[in-house]
């Protein structure tokens, strides 16, 4: 029988997919990226027909260089960005507007008319964007039985299966449509944004063969074992299995999970309840808190200001002065996630001098994404009060930057562990896919192929952290304007 499994990570700003053995190890790898459009601003679309091919390049890609055929790889799992979402025809597959990003904010005001209302959604969910497209195209003309509306894993899925139209709860649960407590799609809401379930693709469970990927997709029918969110996925790649662990994703955004076990818990403190996965009939939850702009923080460095060539130079640049010498940043390029949930909000810079370089703001972006990231950590230890924030697991493209992980485990006083493949997502989805048809047996066996590359422990006291914490705050909370 093939041990090989294929995960796919399919995020904001790119698709990646490793193929890995029985042992874990990644053995084959590829990327590409994915074009983002901004026609308006707070708008984010991409392009749902590069999505397909970029997917499908980068898992035939991998799976060349692992040195194998499509008939070796025993499963795939598909991890995605998760409230991103779009509208295609049953009949022919063809998207009826582009794939609008999940950190577009074309809906806010239409929330904010729902909240008045007593609806709460969050615009960066799924739901109000669904409502969007009926609104703005010819789709209320149609019946719900000729339109498919889904998260990117449903489209993704739907095209390497040729028709399959599925999702799992973790994903499902992002969108904004999942009623918790019957763990299906909220009839109530749907009747509201005026949506069809007819239209809306059949849950699975997260770990569970849906379907066969088509001879023509990737050259061989490879089950298709495990649907994720991205984060969800990332938590099972940590192997964070138990209530109370806890791991941060560096990405475009920076997302931070707790397990909470088989309880589903409301925040009063702007963190999101979301299923973690459903397994063997078992739903798990978690916490989920959002510093909505980190990776792309660097990126705005170096594809806006021009002020260095790759990302990889800010760390270096960061790492050649000992302090970011006064200077300050709030990261709210795209609003501010938790505690504040303002999409309004947007990013400054302070504390310049004529003695300012390059290296300085560059070191207090860094330290501003572990600022906000400690934020985020504080509300959700303010929600679980038992939760074990001993050690933080950490993930995806940022957290290479040597400086950020020291900078998070000095600003947070706890160990920062970071694991050998940084793609946490991919490697959840492809543990998940494996454990659905038998590549792995257990969750005990994954205990013995994850693989730790570098502890980062603080190296200053309680006194400073908390001094350096407090004056963040105090230069933030003098320049947000005040609600409404």
């Amino acid at each position: 029988m093939p041990e090989h499994v294929l995960g796919i990570d399919e995020g904001s700003t790119g698709v990646r997919a490793y193929v890995f053995d029985g042992q874990g190890v990644s053995v084959g790898t590829a990327y590409q990226e994915i074009a983002r459009t901004h026609p308006r601003p707070g708008w984010c679309e991409h392009d749902p027909v590069a999505i397909v091919n970029a997917t499908v390049k980068v898992a035939r890609l991998a799976t060349e260089r692992a040195g194998l055929q499509p008939s070796d790889l025993c499963a795939l799992g598909v991890a995605t960005q998760r409230a991103s979402c779009l509208v295609w025809e049953r009949a022919t597959g063809r998207p009826l507007y582009p794939a609008i990003g999940w950190q577009d904010l074309r809906t806010t005001q239409t929330c904010e008319e729902l909240a008045r209302k007593g609806v709460l959604i969050n615009p960066m969910m799924s739901a109000s964007k669904f409502k969007w497209v009926l609104d703005h195209t010819d789709c209320r003309r149609r019946a719900p039985g000729e339109l498919c509306f889904g998260t990117l894993d449903s489209w993704i899925v739907w095209n390497l299966t040729g028709g399959a139209h599925v999702t799992d709860h973790s994903n499902a649960s992002c969108t904004g449509l999942y009623d918790f407590f019957n763990n299906a799609w909220d009839t109530a809401m749907l009747e509201i944004l005026g949506l069809s379930q007819d239209s809306l693709p059949t849950m699975a469970e997260t770990s569970h063969v849906v379907a066969e990927t088509k001879r023509s997709a990737l050259g061989a029918p490879i089950p298709v074992g495990a649907l994720a969110g991205d984060q969800q996925a990332a938590m099972f790649g940590q192997l964070c299995f138990n209530p109370g662990s806890i791991k941060a994703s560096y990405g475009t955004s920076a997302m931070v999970d707790l397990n909470v076990g088989e309880r589903f818990l409301l925040s009063p403190h702007g963190a999101y309840p979301l299923v973690l996965w459903k397994i063997a009939g078992q739903i798990a939850y978690c916490l989920e808190g959002t510093a909505i702009t980190a990776g792309a923080a660097l990126q705005w460095l170096r594809d806006n200001l021009g002020m260095v060539s790759d990302v990889a130079e800010i760390d270096r640049l960061a790492a050649s002065v000992p302090d970011s010498a006064g200077v300050w940043c709030l990261p709210a390029f795209q609003g501010l996630g938790t505690p504040y949930l303002d999409p309004r909000a947007r990013a400054n810079i302070g504390g310049i001098s004529l003695a300012t370089t390059r290296a300085h703001i560059a070191r207090a972006i860094l330290e501003s994404i572990a600022l906000r990231c400690r934020q985020v950590v504080e509300a959700l230890k303010a929600d679980v009060t038992d939760a074990e924030t001993a050690f933080l697991r950490v993930d995806g493209g940022a957290a290479r930057s040597e400086v950020l992980m020291q900078l998070q485990a000095d600003l947070l006083g706890i160990a920062v562990e970071r694991p050998e493949i940084l793609d946490a997502a991919a490697l959840g989805a492809a543990y998940l896919a494996g454990l659905a048809t038998g590549a792995w047996k257990s969750r005990e066996e994954l205990q013995g192929v994850w693989r730790r590359e570098r502890l980062f422990e603080p190296k200053i006291g309680e006194a400073e952290r908390e001094e350096r914490y407090r004056r963040w705050l105090q230069n933030v909370q003098a320049w947000r304007p005040p609600a409404g």
